[in-house]
């Protein structure tokens, strides 16, 4: 997989590229990413990005032909490119999953005002990670870029496995909680169904806790269709 990061902060995603999962995952092969800097794309020599909204308004918004310039730059056939906005579809584990399956990811971070509207005609996917605002698009790409590269084939360790039950899968539901050594701390213990070794029992319990927790914390995953099953 390619990504493609177009900001006017690159240097924000240095670290956040260079550890954990996604740094393996690059040295794998199994995703380049690459930050693409706006300002290289401005027309001027004080690297201009954006300029006073028409009809007034507070704030500033950004130009169209650095935009224009820079997503042309990246573009390849079938390529997705996302805009994070507050008007655009709730990000999900599904979006993710989704994205997982692309070859070619162009993300866009905006700031400041927003985007000149004449940009959303290169943008194929908008997206929300939430119902709250921030200073620019980069946070919410770069955890969009890290639940998405998770779900590559042979990033996790465990293959398919290691994603097959989290929070927000297949069954809609969040995750059960989970236990490890000591069996007994500062008077807690871990439930006896985990460490009896009956697997049978073990799902069962899983799917039990996973539902009950769903409904206390977020019974809208269930409006959703999240699904209990003793099978």
């Amino acid at each position: 997989m390619q990504i493609d990061i177009i900001t006017v902060f690159p240097e924000m995603f240095r670290g956040f590229l260079g550890e954990s999962i996604l740094s393996r995952a690059a040295r794998a092969g199994k995703v380049f990413i690459r930050t693409v800097d706006l300002r290289d794309f401005s027309r001027d020599l004080r690297r201009t990005v954006d300029d006073r909204p028409y009809s007034g308004g507070p704030g500033m918004l950004m130009k169209p032909e650095v935009w224009y310039a820079a997503i042309e730059s990246c573009l390849t056939p079938g390529a997705r490119v996302v805009l994070t906005t507050p008007a655009g579809a709730p990000y999900t584990q599904r979006t993710a999953a989704a994205f997982a399956t692309c070859e070619h990811l162009v993300f866009l971070c905006g700031h400041y005002e927003g985007l000149d509207e004449r940009v959303r005609r290169l943008v194929t996917d908008e997206v929300s990670l939430g119902d709250f605002v921030l200073t620019g698009g980069e946070i919410p790409v770069a955890a969009m870029i890290d639940s998405t590269v998770r779900l590559l084939p042979g990033v996790l360790g465990g293959g398919a496995a290691a994603t097959a039950h989290e929070s927000f899968g297949d069954e809609g539901l969040l995750e059960a909680p989970q236990y490890t050594r000591p069996p007994v701390f500062r008077g807690m213990a871990v439930p006896e169904v985990l460490v009896n070794g009956d697997h049978a029992k073990v799902d069962g319990w899983r799917r039990r806790q996973a539902f009950d927790l769903t409904s206390r914390r977020r019974p809208d995953l269930l409006e959703k269709g999240g699904t209990f099953s003793n099978e």
